[in-house]
Order: structure tokens, then C-alpha cells, then sequence
């Protein structure tokens, strides 16, 4: 269900496939230290979540993850390390989750593709990537 996406002992991605959608409950799919969490959850008619508020909390985030959530089609992702050094591909399909957490990455779109993408704000174009 998880692929873990490594390179010299540090996880670039992971990659959630679709069979998520089987579990019931919450379930987290990110270490508790990566600086994005993503979880599934599944409930059943009339399951409350108790109210509540989040804390204000001051947390010192170094990089940007990327969460893509694959609606529809089919795309590959292409994984580099720092010094833009393409190391390999992956496929990620429909209902597929790909967390993007460190090193260099593209996209090319095998067929149609519609997805969500979610990273931490605020987001500068001019400062936040450095294209090749």
C-alpha cells in the first residue's frame, strides 16, 4: 500500500496507493517528524470527531513538502537528487497520494490527468523553487 521513496538512507517521497481506501478509522501514512502529516480517514455514519481548536504553535519548518492527490489518469514522477541528478521513475495513478518531502522531482502525464496539490504557505515562485 506505502512505497517508500529512498536514496542513500533518506526518503524522498512516498507514494500511497489507492487500496487506502479499504481501511477503516484514522489512518496516518507520514513519520510523526516529517513536516507534512497526511492521513486517511474513514467513518461511519454518525461517528463524531469531538470539537476542538488547534493550538498556536510556533514551528520552525526548513524546505517545502508537496502532497499531490491523484483524481483522475495516470502520471509519472521523476525523482533527482540535490545536485539535479535524475535517479529514477515512478507511476502514480487515480486515488493515488504521493508525498513529496525531499530532493528534486518532475511530473510528465501518461494520460489526462486532474490532482490536488497541498504544500505549506506562504508560497514565493521567485524564491521557493529553482527550476532545471
Amino acid at each position: 500500500m506505502i512505497q517508500n521513496i529512498t536514496y542513500k538512507n533518506k526518503t524522498l517521497a512516498i507514494i500511497i496507493k489507492a487500496d487506502f481506501l479499504k481501511k477503516k478509522g484514522v489512518n496516518f501514512f507520514t513519520n510523526k517528524k516529517f513536516i507534512q502529516q497526511v492521513a486517511y480517514m474513514n467513518h461511519p455514519k454518525n461517528y463524531l470527531i469531538q470539537p476542538h481548536l488547534h493550538k498556536n504553535i510556533t514551528r520552525k519548518i526548513s524546505g517545502t513538502s508537496e502532497v499531490l492527490i491523484i483524481l483522475n489518469g495516470k502520471m509519472r514522477i521523476d525523482f533527482f537528487n540535490r545536485r539535479k541528478v535524475f535517479l529514477f521513475s515512478r507511476v502514480a495513478n487515480k486515488n493515488d497520494i504521493i508525498v513529496l518531502i525531499s530532493g528534486g522531482h518532475g511530473f510528465k502525464m501518461l494520460k489526462n490527468c486532474k490532482f490536488i496539490e497541498v504544500k505549506q504557505g506562504p508560497f514565493f515562485p521567485k524564491k521557493d523553487k529553482h527550476k532545471f
